[in-house]
C-alpha cells in the first residue's frame, strides 16, 4: 500500500515538474512563440493564455473560482490515490493531480493557463493545450481503458 502511494506521488511530481518546466521555457520565449513556430506540418509551438477551461469553456469565469474547483477535485483524487491498491490507478491519479496542480499554479500566477501545443490541419486548429492537459487526459484514459477492455472481452 505504501509503495502504491509513493508511485502515485511520484507520478504527480513528474507531471507537475514536466508541465512547469515546459511552461517556463514557453513564457521565456513568449515573444517568439506569439507568432508561432512550425515544428512540422500540422504542429506548431505557440504562446496562448486561456482564462477558461477545456476548449476555452467558462472563459471569463473568475480565476479563483476555477482554482477552487480544481483544488476540490484534486483533494478528491488524492483521497482515491490514498485508497487504491492498484499501482496503475495510482499512476493515473498522480498524473491527473500533477497536471491539475500545474494549471492551478498558472491560474494563481497569471490568472490564466499557459497553452503552447497547437495541432492543426490547414486553418482548422484543435484548441491549444499544454503538458498538464496531456497528463490529465492520459490519467483519465488509464483509468477508463481497463474496464472498457474487460467489457469488450465479455461481449
Amino acid at each position: 500500500m505504501m509503495r502504491t502511494r509513493v508511485i502515485g506521488l511520484l507520478s504527480a511530481s513528474v507531471a507537475l515538474l514536466a508541465d512547469q518546466a515546459t511552461k517556463m521555457v514557453v513564457v521565456g520565449n513568449a515573444s517568439v512563440l506569439a507568432r508561432g513556430i512550425e515544428v512540422f506540418p500540422g504542429f506548431d509551438l505557440v504562446f496562448f493564455r486561456n482564462d477558461g477551461v477545456t476548449f476555452g469553456m467558462l472563459a471569463g469565469f473568475p480565476w479563483w473560482g476555477l482554482t477552487l474547483l480544481a483544488l476540490c477535485i484534486c483533494c478528491g483524487l488524492f483521497l482515491l490515490l490514498l485508497r487504491t491498491q492498484s499501482q496503475l490507478e495510482a499512476i493515473a491519479y498522480g498524473a491527473i493531480i500533477g497536471g491539475a496542480l500545474g494549471n492551478i499554479l498558472d491560474r494563481v500566477r497569471f490568472r490564466a493557463v499557459t497553452d503552447f501545443l497547437d495541432f492543426h490541419i490547414g486553418d482548422l486548429h484543435w484548441p491549444a493545450f499544454n503538458l498538464a492537459d496531456v497528463f490529465v487526459v492520459g490519467g483519465v484514459a488509464i483509468l477508463l481503458l481497463p474496464p472498457i477492455l474487460r467489457s469488450n472481452r465479455h461481449a
